[in-house]
């Protein structure tokens, strides 16, 4: 009988290494192509941000002579004059420590009571659970122009209205159903046996919460923290009815610069910059835990 010879590497030259080159290149063609797509697409998704940068470091003469593009020919025109002349202004810099004033707490409160919440739905047996759960669940769905006008009369006959007190109550009652939701359906993920070995440990619910679901949680409640804080700080709407108007936070207080028959572009531009830079590093001090979050929710 014939022997057949052993397979080895196909000669170059061949059909078969000819096709596997082929194949190699135009896997390699596609990710580089690929890569450059999303290369212009992020250029293009910042050039907004990099315009309102270099706007922010323009003259107001220079601004009304052309666009922020001029500085790409003429960088020698980029001062820092706006930016201290802003940070002079007890408006702009007020407005953000009013803003921190609303941010901080309206966050702290939801991610609290979103957690207490969200363990109780998950893993307490107590009549009407389910039923409850439910309501929250359609309060996700109830806009904020709705509770406008009437939460505007309660908070006039209770003093609330135009405090900070008030805009904290509203975006922490506004931001409680999501939060919820978000932390029950996270927390109920948790494997039983877990929570029935602290039990059995003698951990009471308030030490097992504490010590076994906050820890775990802890992805999922940085990135509850992450929305609610970009929510709170970015809102206008709220701010504007609810604030008070001698001490508004930034959103409002840049709204309030725009001048009758011209754009202020000198004041709104670095104000703008300044008010994004903030939401910017809160994101990227906590990046790890969101992508964290984000990924154990898809795995689940």
């Amino acid at each position: 009988m014939a022997k057949h010879a052993p397979p080895g590497p196909s000669p170059a030259g061949s059909p078969r290494a000819t096709s596997s080159y082929a194949t190699l290149l135009s896997g390699k063609l596609a990710a580089g192509a690929l890569r450059v797509f999303l290369v212009v697409a992020a250029l293009f998704w910042l050039l907004p941000t990099l315009g309102l940068l270099l706007s922010s470091f323009l003259s107001p003469t220079d601004l009304n002579n052309g666009g922020w593009w001029q500085v790409l020919t003429a960088p020698a025109r980029l001062t820092s004059d706006n930016y201290e002349r802003l940070l002079a202004n007890d408006t702009i810099t007020g407005s953000l420590l009013n803003t921190f004033a609303i941010a901080v707490p309206a966050t702290l409160l939801v991610l609290t009571l979103g957690a207490f919440a969200g363990y109780a739905f998950a893993w307490l047996e107590f009549p009407g659970r389910d039923w409850l759960f439910l309501v929250v669940v359609g309060l996700l769905v109830v806009p904020v122009q709705v509770a406008l006008i009437p939460v505007s009369e309660l908070f006039g006959s209770i003093g609330l209205f135009e405090t900070t007190a008030g805009v904290v109550l509203f975006h922490t009652a506004f931001g409680l159903p999501f939060a919820v939701f978000l932390l029950r359906n996270f927390f109920a993920e948790i494997p039983r046996e877990l929570l029935e070995a602290a039990r059995l440990d003698g951990a009471g619910e308030l030490r097992l919460f504490a010590t076994v679901v906050l820890p775990l949680g802890g992805p999922a409640i940085a990135s509850l923290g992450i929305f609610q804080f970009l929510w709170v700080w970015n809102d206008m709407l709220v701010a504007l009815v609810f604030a008070d108007s001698a001490s508004p936070p930034v959103t409002v207080a840049l709204q309030q610069q725009v001048r009758q028959f011209g754009n202020n572009i000198d004041v709104l531009a670095p104000g703008a910059f300044l008010s994004m830079v903030i939401p910017l590093v809160v994101f990227f001090a906590f990046q790890r835990h969101f992508v964290s979050g984000v990924m154990a929710g898809a795995i689940k």
